[in-house]
């Protein structure tokens, strides 16, 4: 199973609110770059990724599952726009924040410190591995 980081606004869709929707999920839309959905449209069901709190908080809160694979954004008539849905797995027992992810030299590759304006980003298996241990759950 692949890895993922995606990035969130919490004043406009945060971690409760995704917890909040159960199993239900909820369509990760709204993402206009094409990198980002493509790294949608190659997921699969049961990828995991991180949730990201950007710009208010700047911290990984939690991990999320996808629940849907690739269809088309419901908030666009466009069909160049696609989305998966995620549903939340569980929260980090320690916020993962973005100064303690560039400070980690084990973290330097990461996309998160790299390209860091994508809002859907791959996390490897290392990576995912050091932000579970930061944030005090097993991987």
């Amino acid at each position: 199973m692949a890895k993922w980081l995606f990035k969130s606004e919490p004043n406009k869709w945060s971690w409760d609110q995704q917890v909040a929707r159960g199993d239900a999920g909820e369509q990760w839309d709204g993402v206009r770059n094409y990198l980002a959905r493509n790294n949608m449209r190659s997921m699969k069901l049961g990828d995991q990724g991180f949730f990201y709190h950007s710009n208010i908080g700047k911290e990984i809160v939690g991990i999320v599952e996808v629940c849907a694979e690739s269809h088309p954004d419901s908030t666009t008539d466009d069909p160049r726009w696609d989305c998966v849905d995620i549903k939340a797995v569980r929260p980090l027992a320690r916020h993962v924040t973005l100064a303690e992810v560039k400070n980690d030299p084990r973290l330097s590759e990461m996309a998160l410190v790299t390209s860091m304006r994508l809002s859907v980003q791959p996390v490897t298996e290392e990576e995912w591995k050091i932000v579970c241990e930061l944030g005090g759950i097993d991987p």
